[in-house]
């Protein structure tokens, strides 16, 4: 039986012998099906609860965005059948990306059918092999995946270490025809931020371009949620492209590029993933559309997404847990000494009906496992009060490296 299996199964069984067994047994804390663990509640003295899902303004299950999306379904079908390029458009995917630059103030908006393939797509349109990529080496996977697509040169600065950026562009600049620095606004397994005013003026200093991925940072960071540049109260034109996302505070799927209105224009016909994809679904843009609504009418939602988030940065400090290097904005990771340390918690954690997988290899640095914590609009003081107690209780009182990264 052996000698008839595949080298591909072969390969896979290997993996689950050298230590994925655990990803197929019952305590498996990935692919949870969290719609039964809801139908199923009051299986736990305080409810099912997720930290696991960044509906970070908590509009996922608003009635206006669910109305919206049901209404889109019957206007116009479930699927727009073909790019939008070859097959035409919707009414409203015009009207939403108008709506969405306007909000963030930037001449035009791309939406696309997934956040992963705006930034692979960009960085392979761009970029050629005379050119450099240099990338902060805790950007998201997107972003390495499409800066090793291309035939550019890719280097990484340390995280969030400007003067280390600024040090390669002085010696390597001068080589290259054209540089792109990308990076994030909020980190989104760190929770910490890019010293944007910093960043801007080493950029133009060296006369390079800027990628920003802004999909944890739109509907979170600013006083009303225009994201890093808000934050910063820097003017968004000065960026070459920033990257969003419809499935964090826009309570939907897909992705979206934002910036030059000229440079959106062309985008249009030369975006491989946007002309060789299908165009976002009538119910998507119907929903994300709403979403954007909510956010603009109801600023007061960030103000309490911001509330909840340093809430729960100063409790589990308090607690003398390890929150690393995050600032308090939606994402809060919680650091431990070891994979089976943090996979243990996390299901002492499901065992109270919290839900919040653990991070331990993929991601992330090998020797800094952690749980990751999103936080919501929608989450209670309680609700913060609950996992934190969780925390501790789960740790026996000793949970993950404290001050680990301020000490080294």
């Amino acid at each position: 039986m052996e000698e008839n299996k595949s080298s591909f199964l072969k390969f896979t069984e290997r993996f689950f012998r050298l230590g994925g067994g655990f990803l197929v047994s019952e305590d498996n804390p990935y692919f949870v099906p969290t719609d039964m663990l809801e139908a199923q509640s009051d299986q736990w003295a305080d409810g099912f609860l997720s930290l696991a899902h960044y509906d970070y303004l908590g509009l996922m299950h608003h009635p206006d965005t669910k109305e919206a999306a049901k209404a889109a379904i019957d206007a116009n079908g479930t699927g727009v059948g073909a790019s939008r390029l070859v097959g035409g458009e919707r009414l409203g995917h015009q009207a939403f990306e108008k709506d969405l630059a306007d909000f963030l103030r930037v001449g035009g908006v791309l939406t696309m059918i997934s956040g992963y393939l705006t930034n692979v797509s960009v960085i392979g349109l761009i970029m050629h092999h005379k050119d450099l990529v240099i990338v902060d080496e805790l950007a998201h996977n997107s972003i390495m995946v499409g800066a090793q697509g291309v035939k550019s040169d890719v280097v990484s600065y340390k995280h969030n270490d400007l003067d280390d950026l600024d040090r390669i562009l002085a010696e390597r600049r001068a080589d290259y025809s054209r540089v792109l620095i990308c990076t994030e606004g909020l980190f989104s397994m760190d929770g910490d931020i890019t010293d944007l005013p910093k960043l801007l003026e080493i950029k133009e200093r060296h006369d390079a371009w800027l990628l920003l991925d802004e999909a944890h940072s739109y509907g979170v960071l600013g006083a009303t949620g225009r994201g890093l540049c808000e934050h910063f109260d820097v003017d968004p034109e000065r960026i070459d492209m920033c990257i969003g996302t419809l499935s964090k505070s826009f309570a939907s799927a897909g992705g979206f590029l934002a910036g030059n209105k000229k440079i959106v224009e062309w985008l249009r016909y030369g975006l491989a993933g946007f002309i060789y994809s299908v165009g976002l679904q009538p119910a998507t843009v119907a929903s994300s559309h709403e979403a954007l609504r909510i956010m603009r009418r109801e600023p007061e939602r960030v103000v309490r997404l911001r509330r909840n988030s340093k809430m729960f940065l100063h409790k589990a400090k308090d607690a003398g847990l390890n929150t690393g290097t995050a600032i308090g904005e939606a994402v809060v990771p919680v650091m431990f000494d070891s994979p089976m340390e943090c996979v243990r918690v996390a299901k002492e954690l499901m065992d109270q009906g919290i839900y919040a997988p653990p991070v331990i290899q993929i991601g992330i640095p090998k020797d800094l496992p952690r749980i990751r914590f999103f936080l919501s609009a929608s989450h209670s003081e309680a609700d913060i009060d609950r996992v934190i107690n969780a925390l501790v209780q789960a740790s026996g009182g000793s949970l993950g490296v404290r001050d680990r990264l301020s000490a080294e």
